[in-house]
């Protein structure tokens, strides 16, 4: 099986964005002991082969990757993205001013940070400039979101993003055909494994917040793993039906 993971935070809020530091070190232990190989965004898209083997995402930049998070990842010497909205660079996650229903607000990592981290190894991706609804945007609000974003991080890292995930996992055909303008893939909320021939501009991910608690994904290796992402995903499904959202943060 392959997958790609999406994280946000890591912190005790137990809310829908955050994992705690607890269950976080067991995903890292559980990984290093599972045989699983830990590889970049391009990389898992390109292996078609029976191996498993998953890549980490981390959404909004929160401060909190740099001291909680980085050092386990950079110290086994694994790859991961960390994608931020150019505009809140170095300040919090209260997007244009107000912060989501459910979610704390914390500080993001500063273009200081972001650039140690990438002279160590971290992909810094797009998560536009604004972390705007992008399906509800103009076609040069969508422009400035993402070729602005795009060239900001070029200008202040000297490394153009290869790689875009959309804020609140909301996409359709006009966004993705805008996202390919500027990026060479993109990533979405929609929870799933990774299949052959994934478009990539809408690659799936499994959201980490499911894999809190004490087992963790050391379901990952049981034949139910499948079957219960399957279901996990008809329930978020659902849901967005039922509130009428586009997905996650």
């Amino acid at each position: 099986m392959r997958a790609i993971l999406t994280y946000h935070s890591i912190d005790d809020s137990g809310s829908p964005i955050s994992v705690d530091p607890g269950s976080f070190e067991r995903h890292l232990a559980w990984l290093e002991g599972s045989g699983i190989r830990v590889v970049a965004l391009d990389q898992i898209l390109r292996s078609t082969g029976g191996d498993d083997a998953v890549a980490l995402t981390f959404d909004d930049g929160f401060a909190n990757f740099a001291t909680l998070a980085a050092p386990g990842l950079l110290g086994r010497g694994w790859p991961v993205t960390v994608f931020v909205a150019t505009e809140a660079v170095g300040r919090s996650n209260a997007w244009s001013g107000r912060g989501d229903p459910g979610v704390p607000v914390a500080p993001l990592l500063d273009w200081a940070a972001l650039g140690r981290l990438a002279e160590r190894g971290v992909a810094i991706g797009s998560h536009t400039k604004t972390h705007a609804w992008l399906t509800r945007s103009t076609q040069d609000e969508l422009d400035e979101e993402l070729g602005g974003s795009a060239a900001a991080i070029e200008a202040k890292l000297g490394v153009r993003p290869a790689w875009l995930a959309y804020p609140y996992g909301a996409v359709d055909a006009r966004v993705a055909s805008a996202a390919g303008r500027y990026y060479e893939g993109a990533v979405t909320t929609e929870y799933r494994l990774l299949g052959r021939g994934e478009a990539p501009l809408r690659v799936p991910r499994l959201d980490a917040f499911y894999f809190r608690g004490s087992e963790g994904l050391a379901g990952w290796s049981r034949p139910g793993f499948r079957q219960g992402v399957w279901l996990r995903r008809q329930a978020r499904f659902v849901r967005r039906v039922l509130v009428g959202t586009g997905g996650g943060a």
